[in-house]
Order: C-alpha cells, then sequence, then structure tokens
C-alpha cells in the first residue's frame, strides 16, 4: 500500500484484506525507522492506534519499505492496548478509591507511582512490569514498618498491586521475555529485538518474505537458483525442531536490494502501474516480457540519471527483471517454477494467512517463507483468465490452464468462492523444461531397463496404452517420455484440455506434431470443443498416432472408438487416474460408461504409483505393474482372468520383474503383434531378444553419462538420435544379415 501525496505522517488506516484487518501506518517522510523493538515512541503510537482498533491482525508500517509485524506480534502489543484500557477504565487504578482507604497523605505518591507504571506499559511493557514489581516490593517493605490504621491500608494497597501484578505477568509479551530477563537492563531494548523481528517487504511488492532464517533449525542443503547471470536466489532446505516437514528458505534477490535501488522500484513502478494491460497482451506473454523488460531498463536508466544514482550494468538488468516479474509477471511464484528441484507448489486460501508450500523432488512437502498478498493473488487471476480465455467467477469457479515462460511450463488449477470460501486458491504443477525420457527414468528408479525396452517395443508395435496412476505419480511425465519413442515418421495428434505434454520440444526435435486444445471436463460450456469431439476430430486428420493428455468423462467413449480405429495402425495412449489394471475396467466401465466389451480395444495398462518408506516421510515414484488386457473374457476381467502381468514390481529389489508370461512368451497382446512382423512370427526369441535390445541400448545410455558426466546424454535430444540409430542399425543388419 501507498499513502497519498500530502498524507499526514504518523497517519494511519485499516484495511480488510483476505479476511483480516491490517493497519497500516504512515512513516513515508519519517526520519526515523519504524522499528517496534528500537524505538518506544514507534511501540507507544502502535499501541494507542490498537486501542482504537482492537481487531487487527497484522501490523504494516509504511516507508521505503514495508515493515510487517505478523499476528503473534500484533498479538503481543494488542493485549497491552486491551490492559492499558482496562486499567484505566474497568479498574480504575488511578482512582482515589483505589489508591487509599484510609490514610489520605499516601496518596500523591502512590498516584505517582502507577502512573509511572502506566506512561511505561504502552512504550516499554517490559520496563513497565519491573516498575510495577519494584512498587511492589517498595510497599511491602513499608508494610513491615508501620502500625494500626497504616498497616491495614498498606495492607489493602498490596492486594490491589498484586492483582495488578498478576495480570501483567501473565500477558504473551512477558511469557515470551522471561528467558532473556538475566541479562535485561533498564532503558535497553535489545530485549525486544528478540520477540519484534518484521519481515520487511520493498515497497513494490506485496509478498511477505520472511528472510531470517528460523531459530532450532538445521541445514539440510543449500544451492541457488539461477536464471540469468544477473538474477540470483539463494535456497536453503532446513530442518525444523519438533517438526517433520523441512523448510525451504528462499532469498530471492528482491530482498538483498540497496536503500537507492528500492527508491528507483518504487518510482519505476509507479510509472508502470498506470498501464492497463489487454488481454491481446497477454496473449503472446514472452513477446510482451521483452518489451517491458525494455521499457523498464530505459524507465530505470532514466530514473537514476535523474536522481544521481549511479547503477552498473548488471544492476540495471537484475532491477529491470525484478520490475518485469512484479508488475505483468507473477513475482517469487516465478522464482519458485525456477527451481528445477521443485514439482508442485500450493497457495491455500486464505491466502494472506498461510505460507505457500512445495514439493520437492528430494524433500517431499515443504513450507516456505513465502506469504503472498491478497493483492498478488488477485492480480495473478486477473492474468490467468486473460491467459487461458476462461472464466473465473462465482458462476464458474474454477479454472485450469497453464503458464509458459520462457522455458518454464506448469499447469495451473485455480478455485474461488463460492467453491472455496476462504478466497482465491492455487494449485501449481511445474513440469520438466525437457521431457523426461525412459533413460532418465531408469537413472531416477522410476522404471528399471527391461521395463523401458518392453514400453518402447509396444509403442513401436502400435499398441494401445494407458498409464494410470493416481495424483502425482508421474503419469504424464511417462506418457511424453512414450512419445520419443514414437518413430519420427509417424505423425502425432495430442488431444489435451491443459497444454501438459511436451508438444513445443518434440516440435524443436522435428517431429511430425499437432497439438489440439479442448474444453476443460469441469466447464459445461464455452467456446472450446469439447474432449470427445476433438477426439473424434483427430480421426478425421489422417493417419497419426493420437495421444490423449488424460481421460476424464465422456470422453472415454470417443477415445474406445479411436482405439478399435486405429489400434492395428498408431499407437493410441493416454493416462487416467487408477490405482491398479481394475482400478482402470472399473472407472472405465463403471464410472465413464464404456461398454464392457468396448474395453477389450485396451491392450496395454502400465500403472505407475508413489511407494512410501515406512517410516511414512519418504516417497519415491515408480512403474508398478505392465498388464495386457487379454480379449477372450465377457463381464469381468479379473474372475475371467482377463488381465496378465507382463512385468511387476518387486519391493524386495525395488524394480520390475518380468513375468513368466513374459519371458515364456505367453503374451496375447505381444505375440499378435509379432504376427504381422516378418521374422518375428512364431519366432518367440527373436521377439524378445529385440525387447532385451532395447533394454540393453537404454541402459547403455545411462551407464555412458554416469561414466562421463555427461547429462545431456540422457535428455531428448540425443534420445530421438539414439532412436533413429537404432532403427536405422536394424534396418542395416536386417539387410545385410536377415533375420
Amino acid at each position: 500500500m501507498q499513502f497519498e501525496k500530502g498524507a499526514k505522517l504518523y497517519s494511519y488506516e485499516v484495511k480488510r484484506e483476505g479476511g483480516e484487518d491490517i493497519l497500516y501506518f504512515n512513516y513515508q517522510d519519517s526520519s526515523s525507522s519504524p522499528n517496534l523493538a528500537a524505538y518506544p515512541e514507534v511501540m507507544d503510537r502502535t499501541v494507542d492506534a490498537l486501542i482504537e482498533n482492537p481487531n487487527v491482525s497484522r501490523i504494516i508500517f509504511v516507508k521505503e519499505k514495508n515493515y510487517n509485524y505478523d499476528f503473534r506480534e500484533t498479538g503481543y502489543l494488542l493485549e497491552i492496548a486491551s490492559l492499558y484500557v482496562y486499567f484505566l477504565k474497568q479498574e480504575e487504578i488511578l482512582s482515589h478509591e483505589k489508591l487509599v482507604s484510609i490514610n489520605e497523605s499516601f496518596f500523591p505518591k502512590r498516584y505517582n507511582d502507577l502512573f509511572s507504571f502506566l506512561y511505561l506499559l504502552k512504550k516499554d511493557p517490559i520496563a513497565s512490569y519491573f516498575e510495577l514489581k519494584r512498587i511492589l516490593i517498595d510497599a511491602k517493605i513499608f508494610f513491615q514498618r508501620v502500625i494500626g490504621d497504616t498497616k491495614i491500608d498498606q495492607g489493602n494497597y498490596i492486594r490491589f498491586l498484586e492483582k495488578i501484578f498478576g495480570i501483567i505477568e501473565k500477558t504473551k509479551i512477558i511469557q515470551a521475555a522471561i528467558p532473556y530477563f538475566e541479562n535485561y537492563r533498564r532503558g535497553n531494548r535489545e530485549i525486544y529485538s528478540k520477540l519484534f523481528q518484521p519481515d520487511i517487504i520493498p515497497n513494490f511488492t506485496f509478498t511477505r518474505l520472511v528472510s531470517d532464517l528460523p531459530t532450532d533449525s538445521e541445514m539440510i542443503d543449500q544451492y541457488e537458483v539461477s536464471i540469468d547471470e544477473f538474477d540470483i536466489s539463494n535456497v536453503t532446505i532446513l530442518k525444523r525442531k519438533n517438526e517433520s516437514k523441512l523448510f525451504y528458505h528462499l532469498s530471492p534477490p528482491e530482498s538483498l536490494l540497496t536503500e537507492e535501488e528500492n527508491y528507483l522500484m518504487n518510482l519505476a513502478k509507479g510509472v508502470l502501474i498506470e498501464h492497463q494491460p489487454k488481454a491481446e497482451e497477454f496473449t503472446d506473454v514472452i513477446r510482451t516480457r521483452k518489451v517491458f523488460f525494455n521499457v523498464s531498463k530505459d524507465l530505470l536508466r532514466d530514473l537514476a540519471q535523474s536522481k544521481g544514482i549511479k547503477l552498473t550494468y548488471l544492476s540495471l538488468m537484475k532491477l529491470s527483471a525484478i520490475l518485469v516479474r512484479h508488475t505483468i509477471g507473477f513475482g517469487l511464484i516465478e522464482i519458485l517454477l525456477q527451481d528445477k528441484n521443485l514439482q508442485d507448489v500450493s497457495l491455500n486460501a486464505p491466502i494472506s494467512q498461510t505460507p505457500v508450500y512445495v514439493r520437492h523432488q528430494d524433500y517431499d512437502e515443504c513450507n516456505t517463507n513465502i506469504l503472498p498478498s491478497r493483492e498478488d493473488s488477485d492480480s495473478w487471476a486477473a492474468k490467468f483468465r486473460m491467459i487461458s480465455g476462461r472464466p473465473l467467477d462465482e458462476a464458474n469457479p474454477i479454472l485450469d490452464t497453464q503458464l509458459e515462460i520462457g522455458k518454464i511450463r506448469a499447469r495451473i488449477a485455480i478455485i474461488q468462492e463460492p467453491l472455496s470460501p476462504d478466497g482465491l486458491a492455487y494449485s501449481i504443477r511445474r513440469h520438466r523444461e525437457s521431457p523426461w525420457t525412459l533413460p532418465l527414468f531408469i537413472k531416477n528408479k522410476m522404471l528399471n531397463p527391461l521395463g523401458a525396452g518392453l514400453l518402447s517395443f509396444l509403442v513401436d508395435g502400435s499398441r494401445t496404452l494407458l498409464i494410470a496412476g493416481t495424483r502425482s505419480s508421474g503419469k504424464t511425465s511417462l506418457l511424453g517420455s512414450l512419445m520419443l519413442e514414437i518413430n519420427s515418421k509417424s505423425r502425432i495428434i495430442t488431444v489435451e484440455d491443459s497444454l501438459e505434454l511436451p508438444v513445443e520440444a518434440l516440435r524443436k526435435l522435428n517431429y511430425n506434431i499437432l497439438r489440439m486444445k479442448v474444453r476443460s471436463a469441469l466447464l459445461k460450456s464455452g467456446a472450446e470443443v469439447s474432449a470427445d469431439d476433438g477426439i473424434r476430430t483427430s480421426l478425421r486428420l489422417g493417419d497419426s498416432s493420437l495421444i490423449v493428455g488424460e481421460v476424464r468423462s465422456v470422453e472415454a467413449k470417443a477415445l474406445y472408438e479411436a482405439m478399435r480405429v486405429g489400434a492395428l495402425a498408431n499407437v493410441v495412449a493416454g493416462t487416467i487416474h487408477g490405482a491398479s489394471p481394475y482400478g482402470v475396467f472399473d472407472r472405465v466401465v463403471n464410472d465413464l460408461g464404456v461398454p464392457a466389451t468396448s474395453f477389450k480395444a485396451t491392450d496395454i495398462i502400465a500403472v505407475a504409483n508413489p511407494i512410501k518408506s515406512a517410516d511414512g516421510l519418504h516417497s519415491w515414484r515408480r512403474l508398478l505393474e505392465i498388464s495386457e488386457v487379454k480379449k477372450h473374457w465377457k463381464e469381468d476381467p479379473v474372475r475371467e482372468k482377463g488381465f496378465s502381468d507382463l512385468m511387476s514390481y518387486s519391493v524386495e529389489k525395488d524394480e520390475l520383474e518380468a513375468s513368466d508370461a513374459l519371458i515364456n512368451g505367453e503374451s496375447d497382446v505381444i505375440k499378435d503383434l509379432a504376427s504381422k512382423v516378418r521374422g518375428w512370427a512364431g519366432n518367440w526369441d527373436a521377439v524378445y531378444d529385440n525387447i532385451l535390445l532395447r533394454a540393453k541400448v537404454k541402459n547403455e545410455i545411462v551407464n555412458l553419462a554416469e561414466l562421463t558426466g555427461k547429462k545431456e546424454i540422457l535428455e531428448a535430444e540425443f534420445n530421438a538420435i539414439s532412436n533413429h540409430q537404432f532403427h536405422k542399425i536394424s534396418d542395416e543388419v536386417i539387410e545385410e544379415a536377415g533375420l
């Protein structure tokens, strides 16, 4: 928030944001820092404001930076404000009746003592506590020296003091300060620095960032997230005492700016914020960001020159990148998405009161030090509406879309009122910058070389596949890796409601690929084509492999039409939620209404699911089984043995194991595939040798990458070259030696 020009110094304003009342204090022209710990007058002024506004849950002092005091810290002062009013208005501790009962001569001293206590209470509660303690001790000493009516009067006064002292002693701020009393000296406010540690937020952003590392924490890991040479953030992974979930601490360049840089950023954002972006500007996000970056660079350079501030080239580039991020961009969320180790980012409602949560590939679920504001969430929602062209309002409280910024690709799910009664909430799934490949999955132990060889063989054989699994099991990533196993000569058509498949990456590798975007299953109407119509349309677009991002609803019937049409021509594959082959059958037939006989058009079901450690703290993604769907059953594939495992996961070995059916050539799907290939028909050894050969090739790629340290060997570009050479060499061998 920015106070209007000419606003009175130390004026304040209460705003309700994200379900909480926030007290904003104007310190923009103040010569002193708005530090509650350092300055008694700041605390005194704040308590006065809280007396007038007892429902405040957060305090923000607005200066060149915003100094944010959270609910706990605000609660300390709210209790003091409440006590101050209680002592004055209800207890009336300065009244004649409360201070004396018999001897009138004691009134002036007692009044002065308690006035001194009250005077200190607002600006230095700890000093007031010790002042009251001194007054009580002096009163007890005096009690021992007097007799008669004076002793009775002094006893009444002591009981009155003890009541007040008992109340002040139980306050949260005193209880929190007790561990530090040993080194306390009156007038020294160092003790308050232990209790009041504001989040210091640059004025050009609304996001709160807890810059200090948590106390009682142990460092587990530390690394850099580099966007450019001038835009580098530090990540620290910490383990906090008595918490099983780790802590992800982000230190972006925004938090390390100098006062001059912050001043320039405030001026520049004030200029850029006047621009009202149009919807068409968000249809080409990359171009718009480049334009804004260049405008920001010129603007910052001009402002620096006019204000006599020297900026180096790297500083100018850094500030320009930050300015773009916090105007037309998505703030610190962009930095999180640049971290290759993160898989998911969650922002729960109410956003302003809940930290961002992330899922780390090495450390699983983590808390973070990032607390977005209501302004952030509203701004992001408006941008996603424009990017997607889809509605997000009370009538349509769900939005599925995607975000692409440079190499960043992420799937975005947003909900709002009335579905989310506490306001906007976001779930962000980060995609890998380059596609997953089977060698990468082997390296990460999701599957072993034989499993990779079998899947490669089945894709080459134009089978119909469903990749099943629970949420966050790696279904779409595995499907993307199988797309790279499709011969680059073949045309590929993808059908998705949210663009998650690595189409752009395959296009750059010269794959013949067409992407179709259909209406989300959560939307009942709209300008977009429905998923089932999209799949049926793909059948009219010529001879192609069909890849369906996810089978969610009525498009299942259209997919099975495609499977029946395309089963013997090109691969048809998709993902679906299901924890087992029968779970897939149950969902497709009973939930989605596909006839049981049509389900037999599925050749292969591969099931991926996370497995957990015994302590429940760790999980790993694994491919648990590769099953074929037999064709000679009528109603229940389990009772009639319609499923046959080709490979299944061994817990002891932590890898897939080939079944007897695969080893002994009892797979109907593979035998049917082989029957149409010269040299393989009736020759199971030749078929199995080809699967083993593919497995050895994939394994050798992984071994070579580890031996040479060249991780790029595992990536999509080399994978495409490797597959091409495999087919080329196989063709040459057949020409020269035959089968």
